[in-house]
């Protein structure tokens, strides 16, 4: 199967090759990268080839085009005897930028050809860039079961793969190049977010600059938080599931209801910032015989549990932050697939807990959520603030988090940046100012899990797992999140804002509907009250009109 890259890479390889014309070249032959020569120290180099280019076909059957001649490099890392991690690293021929950009990936990973299409777009832009299968395969981003009595395995996957690529990576680069890269940026979403947060809390010297999105970092209780509105679905024997008509009659309720409460302006289908919506999906229930959009009693209870998020039994502590409204749409991840699936979503690590024959409508969010906690949380979860180590080498961080996010809960990227100020210490202003020199937060109305959604969801953000992001409207800091990211590593300008564009169907190739700006969170987009509502230049950045709701503030004991 051939797939060009979007025109905005073919574009900008021409752009960089003119920029980077003294950049450097390599210092010897790819296949000389052995590991007699480079010295791994976990590694075995299994391939080193020059790419010609311009096309390069991978080992799924994918071909990705425009691309230069380039150094392909093929390592496994076995830091133990039950681990077995792939990584791969392409450094351009010549033109190097001086820059690496290691790759995340989305679910549990499982194959390297994850993050091929960003490194693709990392190679065109002068990168040096890698990418790992996180030592999961033969599992895929949705099926973790092989990982079944494996602990190793479950620690390379929560975060000693993406480490020891990194450092093998470097590595590579400098016998490649004889020169360490200037500048080390990390790029991932969902599972990547969990990486990039990963990197800076336990390995501060991995990269100068990281870019998550959509973060599974709080990884337990997201899983659990998934499982929680799955036993709601099926609570009885005949409660009927969502369908995706019914999701969608929500999504557009809500937004009717609450788009201008919300922030945003008459007319948008999504919300600015969905705590401000009072919306009751009650306000759906059938009064009559059902009609395809109407909701029963049980799809009412159901939605209010996936709109709360998960809480102990027992205590009534809450675990996780719920779903918020328009996260309900037939999206990937939408409600109306996940809770049709034969088990809860990305549940395997359930299992690896408990065992295979785990059941997954018996989980008890008290004594359960204990163990799993007990066992998984300390390899997994990346919930730590103290990011001290990362910040005193002057490192920078932006994350992103789509509002409509029906996977990992948006409010979850809020209530850590939350935490992250609360441990500054000194007035509030002077406690944001603090986190924000090193760590800023943009909310993406109306985008779904990475990518997608009603709202404006193309800004540079790297590719999902199985489709292309549509380009930003422009190859700058101010509508490319991560051209904003290296220019704040390297020039020390911090972004404000970050335009995000809206095309028709999604496609880059189509005309524009509407672009809006992305704010530093705890601002939001507001309209200035005259001039077209679907230009950016027409909308400030001001505080938000948002509630926080205590009650979607996780207990201490489920911050682990």
């Amino acid at each position: 199967m051939k797939l060009p890259l979007p025109r905005r890479h073919v574009a900008a390889t021409a752009a960089v090759l003119g920029l980077m014309a003294a950049g450097a070249a390599h210092a010897g032959t790819c296949e000389n990268l052995t590991v007699a020569n480079v010295g791994l120290s976990s590694g075995t180099i299994t391939g080193a080839v020059t790419v010609p280019g311009p096309n390069f076909t991978a080992a799924d059957g994918v071909t990705y085009t425009n691309l230069p001649s380039f150094c392909k490099v093929s390592v496994v890392m076995t830091p133990t005897s039950d681990s077995f991690i792939n990584v791969e690293l392409w450094m351009p021929v010549s033109n190097w930028n001086g820059k690496f950009q290691g790759v995340g990936n989305g679910g549990y990973a499982g194959t390297i050809q994850q993050g091929l299409f960003t490194l693709a777009t990392g190679l065109q832009q002068g990168f040096a860039v890698a990418t790992t299968d996180m030592g999961t395969a033969p599992s895929t981003a949705t099926n973790g079961d092989a990982l079944i009595g494996h602990p190793q395995k479950w620690i390379d996957w929560g975060s000693r793969a993406t480490h020891l690529m990194t450092v093998a990576s470097k590595q590579l680069i400098q016998s490649y190049y004889s020169a360490p890269p200037k500048y080390s940026y990390f790029t991932g979403c969902s599972t990547g977010g969990q990486q990039g947060h990963m990197s800076a809390q336990r390995y501060p010297a991995d990269y100068d600059g990281i870019l998550v999105g959509d973060a599974a970092n709080n990884r337990t209780h997201d899983h659990a938080a998934a499982l929680w509105g799955y036993q709601y679905a099926r609570r009885t024997p005949l409660a009927p599931f969502f369908s995706t008509g019914q999701t969608g009659a929500m999504a557009k309720a809500s937004a009717k209801a609450c788009a201008v409460k919300s922030g945003g302006v008459d007319g948008d289908g999504f919300l600015t910032d969905p705590r401000a919506c009072d919306w009751d999906p009650a306000s759906m229930q059938c009064t009559g015989a059902p009609d395809g959009t109407c909701l029963t009693a049980d799809q009412v209870t159901t939605a209010r549990a996936k709109y709360q998020g998960p809480r102990n039994p027992v205590t009534g502590r809450q675990i996780f932050p719920g779903l918020p409204y328009g996260s309900e749409p037939p999206s990937t991840g939408g409600w109306a697939n996940l809770d049709t699936q034969v088990e809860t979503p990305f549940g395997s690590l359930f299992k690896w807990v408990f065992g295979p024959t785990f059941t997954y409508l018996n989980f008890n969010f008290d004594t359960d959520m204990q163990t799993l906690d007990s066992v998984l949380a300390p390899i997994l979860n990346a919930n730590s603030t103290d990011l001290s180590a990362f910040k005193g080498r002057g490192g920078k961080i932006l994350a992103y988090h789509g509002w409509s996010d029906p996977l990992a809960s948006p409010q979850d990227s809020i209530n850590y940046y939350e935490r992250l100020v609360a441990t500054q210490g000194g007035s509030a202003n002077s406690a944001t100012k603090s986190v924000q020199d090193y760590y800023r937060l943009f909310m993406v109305p109306g985008m779904y899990h990475c990518s997608g959604g009603p709202g404006p969801n193309a800004f540079g953000q790297p590719y999902g797992t199985s489709t292309t992001v549509p380009r930003p409207l422009r190859p700058d800091a101010g509508h490319d999140v991560f051209r904003a990211l290296q220019q704040w590593v390297e020039k020390g300008v911090a972004p404000q804002r970050v335009v995000a564009t809206k095309y028709t169907n999604d496609d880059d190739t189509q005309p524009v509907l509407m672009t809006r700006p992305l704010c530093v969170y705890p601002n939001v987009a507001r309209y200035k009250g005259s001039g077209d509502t679907a230009n950016e230049a027409n909308f400030v950045c001001a505080p938000t009109v948002g509630k926080t709701d205590p009650a979607q503030v996780p207990a201490p004991e489920y911050i682990n």
